[in-house]
């Protein structure tokens, strides 16, 4: 058995290198799964390419509820290690895996009817919207394998492992290369190919192999030694706390959503070139990302288990750390971008209107990658602090507000075409960063002493237990 790693001691750079590197390396398998996925579909056509950039809106609520419950995981059950409690630890653990069952049947079921309905907001009547009904009718059947992979990834970032997933995503990256021209075309003589459809059975499949290899490192982790079936049956007092952690994270996701269809909804009326660019491009955003995300996705446990051991000075000296590192990692990635932007759309599509449109929306993106790291950074600290409803406000004005207020702005008032998007998604991530910063300060200050200052917390009404467990 694999023993949980001792985040309170112990060099702060050291763990973030343990788990961000792993993590990191990890995410970068999973980001390259998704542009195979790009790349197949721009070998059919520019109407499958488009299908699948909006089908990625509605899909990302699959991910928003996995997102939140590996944080919810991550959090509770670091925080829980960090006070010494292996049993409360193991308790929440299996309490949250029960719960991601329930959650994702609900979803599934839920996608049947309300998937059509998402997508028609984002598109327009034809081949592209045709196309991605039916992925998501296949792609709906992943549902369970997404959440249990993320819940149990958040019992095991909790305890300093980050190596189980970053292999599970390699070998899931090489088996969709096999499995999507597999499915796509199908085998002569063998079984017919399924086309576009093809590259969903591809994810439902090699998904589900994560999950069970992710699951299976769970139950052989040295902090589920012993576990009774008693500890699975459903409490509602621990379904009531996995639920206040897991909500907020998976609203400040869902908010994401939002913003993306905003984005969608002034991309469309310029055609099926620039929603591709755009699918294109975040696909592009996301693996420069890559190494901010493992930072910021290892400062949550660090941060967790040092808040229940209330190492406060810990805490902050990792949140610096985490920032510190990830803007200079993103000054390197904007640098790529500035010179590199059309060539790497080029990659996934020859159509020239799709490159200089995705190339324009990389160029806008490369200046705020540094405020994007700063922002994840936050989040994570807030969600160590059990303060998950904060990401939320920030996420609101963000992601709901902001992004729709300055697209109108520079779209309708100022004209400015494409551009206008682009220019107004960067500044509401420039002014959500501010909103953020002033956020966490006053969370920490109660909580910790302070972010930027280091003062004897402030504490709560009642004691310091129940306002703690109230996330």
């Amino acid at each position: 058995m694999k023993r949980a790693r001792n985040l309170r001691q112990g060099p702060i750079p050291g763990h973030f290198r343990a788990l961000a590197v792993p993590a990191a390396i990890g995410m970068v398998f999973t980001t390259l799964y998704n542009v195979v996925d790009m790349w197949f579909a721009g070998l059919l056509s520019t109407t499958a390419l488009a299908g699948l950039s909006i089908t990625f809106q509605v899909f990302f609520i699959l991910i928003a509820f996995g997102v939140g419950l590996g944080n919810a995981m991550s959090a509770l059950v670091g925080n829980a290690l960090g006070a010494d409690d292996p049993e409360g630890a193991k308790r929440i653990a299996c309490q949250g895996l029960g719960y991601g069952v329930i959650v994702s049947i609900l979803l599934g079921i839920g996608g049947i009817w309300g998937s059509p309905a998402m997508l028609a907001l984002v598109s327009e009547p034809g081949g592209y919207r045709d196309a991605a009904n039916a992925y998501m009718n296949v792609i709906l059947f992943a549902t369970a394998p997404f959440l249990l992979a993320f819940g149990a990834n958040g019992i095991l970032g909790a305890q300093g492992d980050t190596d189980t997933m970053k292999r599970a995503q390699i070998a899931a990256f090489f088996a969709n290369i096999v499995l999507n021209p597999l499915f796509i075309y199908g085998l002569p003589g063998v079984f017919p190919g399924m086309g576009f459809n093809g590259i969903a059975l591809s994810t439902l499949v090699s998904q589900t192999g994560v999950m069970a290899y992710v699951l299976w490192h769970v139950m052989q982790s040295d902090l589920m030694r012993h576990e009774s079936p008693a500890e699975w049956w459903p409490r509602l007092a621990r379904y009531r706390e996995v639920t206040a952690q897991a909500l907020p994270s998976t609203f400040a996701m869902m908010i994401l959503l939002i913003a993306g269809f905003v984005v969608q909804y002034y991309l469309k009326s310029f055609g099926p070139a620039a929603l591709a660019a755009y699918g294109v491009g975040l696909r592009i955003e996301q693996l420069i990302l890559l190494p901010g995300f493992g930072l910021t996705g290892a400062l949550l446990p660090i941060a967790a288990q040092n808040f229940g051991a209330k190492n406060f000075d810990r805490v902050r000296e990792a949140v610096f750390f985490c920032c510190k590192a990830g803007v200079a990692i993103m000054l390197c990635g904007s640098f790529v971008l500035w010179f590199a932007a059309r060539p790497l759309v080029g990659v996934f599509t020859s159509d020239p209107d799709v490159v200089r449109l995705g190339g324009d929306y990389l160029h806008v993106d490369g200046f705020i990658l540094p405020v994007y790291i700063v922002l994840f950074s936050l989040n994570s600290f807030l969600q160590a602090l059990k303060r998950p409803m904060a990401t939320v406000w920030v996420g609101l004005y963000r992601q709901g507000i902001a992004v729709a207020v300055f697209c109108y702005l520079f779209v309708r008032v100022f004209e400015l075409g494409t551009w206008g998007v682009w220019f107004g998604i960067a500044v509401a991530v420039t002014t959500g960063l501010v909103l953020s910063l002033f956020i966490a300060e006053r969370t920490a200050r109660d909580l910790i002493g302070g972010l930027f200052t280091a003062q004897a917390p402030v504490p709560a009404a009642g004691t310091e237990a129940t306002d703690r467990s109230r996330g």
